[in-house]
């Protein structure tokens, strides 16, 4: 899971182009390791959630990053002074205020625009903040940005942030092409700072994605729960079970739903999809990275690595990068 909120079902509220949910779906499901798109986790339910998975004494993702961003972003800003602020898979936006913060200490916060696929709570977040910062432009850009990145006109310098290791979501291709289109969205003078997870002593890793009271087990189904409302499914939730496990050799934790029958379960308009019991669905990966790993995302994608810091503890780390003279 990266880092990026009443557990109602609600309808989903993000704009979801069925054509390509009914293609991501059937193709992730005649797959031999059947797989769903992480994306799909996030309706309102889903974002809720996570925001409470944030909070679990276990996931010591947010509480690292956020110590991170309170020590280095004041001279980080103070020294680069962006006009705009741009966050990929923006959420509730709890740490962006630290960002935000000190942007208007240095004089120069003018523009923010939270990226998320999520249209209400993102619109939500950007009604809380417009309280907060009246004198900041907000501009909310719903939409994938694993796609084609739209965003509004620019005040520059622009500082893009991508936290919570939600890059780790993505796999080594995916990934550079995530930096890559948003590569394609700067100017010189323009900075990229990234959040990522460290690899680390793997009990810690693992107690993250298998919390005691459950919520990431709840995150995980909630996956289904999407399908059966948006495509009419007939997903048994009580016939799946959470399971996450660290990979030491790709370095990265892996999610599944693991059926505990053999069953047939029918998504209309793809058909019916047969289970063994013991045979998984994966729904996420996440990556973990040392200095080296992020130094080649950020090569591959024409960014150089200006800045790498680490808390005292090495769980997190911070990279700033901006645009290489030649991009690939």
């Amino acid at each position: 899971m990266p880092d990026s909120a009443n557990l109602v079902d609600r309808a989903i509220t993000t704009r979801i182009d069925r054509t390509e949910l009914l293609r991501d779906v059937a193709r992730g499901l005649r797959m031999q390791q059947k797989e769903l798109d992480p994306k799909y986790f996030y309706d309102d339910r889903g974002s809720e959630l996570f925001e409470l998975i944030t909070e679990l004494p276990e996931y010591y993702l947010t509480r690292a990053e956020r110590a991170l961003l309170v020590t280095e972003i004041p001279e980080m800003v103070g020294r680069m002074r962006p006009r705009s602020l741009v966050e990929l898979g923006a959420g509730s936006a709890t740490k962006t205020r630290i960002i935000l913060d000190a942007m208007q200490r240095a004089g120069s916060g003018e523009q923010y625009v939270p990226v998320d696929v999520s249209r209400d709570f993102l619109e939500e977040t950007a009604r809380r903040l417009r309280e907060i910062y009246p004198q900041l432009e907000i501009t909310t850009a719903v939409g994938d940005f694993t796609g084609q990145l739209r965003l509004p006109w620019l005040e520059r310098p622009t500082l893009f942030v991508f936290l919570g290791s939600t890059i780790g979501n993505f796999e080594s291709e995916s990934a550079v092409r995530i930096l890559r289109r948003t590569a394609a969205q700067m100017c010189p003078g323009d900075r990229f700072l990234l959040g990522a997870d460290l690899r680390k002593d793997e009990r810690l890793i693992t107690a993250a994605y298998n919390d005691s009271e459950g919520v990431t087990a709840e995150f995980n189904l909630n996956i289904l729960r999407v399908l059966n409302r948006e495509l009419g499914a007939n997903f048994n939730l009580c016939a799946f079970r959470h399971r996450a496990f660290y990979d030491r050799e790709l370095h990265r934790v892996e999610m599944h739903l693991d059926s505990d029958r053999d069953q047939t379960v029918l998504v209309p308009e793809i058909g019916n999809v047969h289970f063994r019991e013991g045979e998984s669905i994966r729904t996420e990966l996440s990556c973990k990275y040392d200095r080296p790993a992020v130094e080649s995302l950020f090569k591959s994608a024409g960014i150089r690595l200006e800045q790498w810091t680490t808390g005292d503890d090495e769980l997190f780390a911070l990279a700033l990068g901006g645009l290489a003279r030649t991009v690939p």
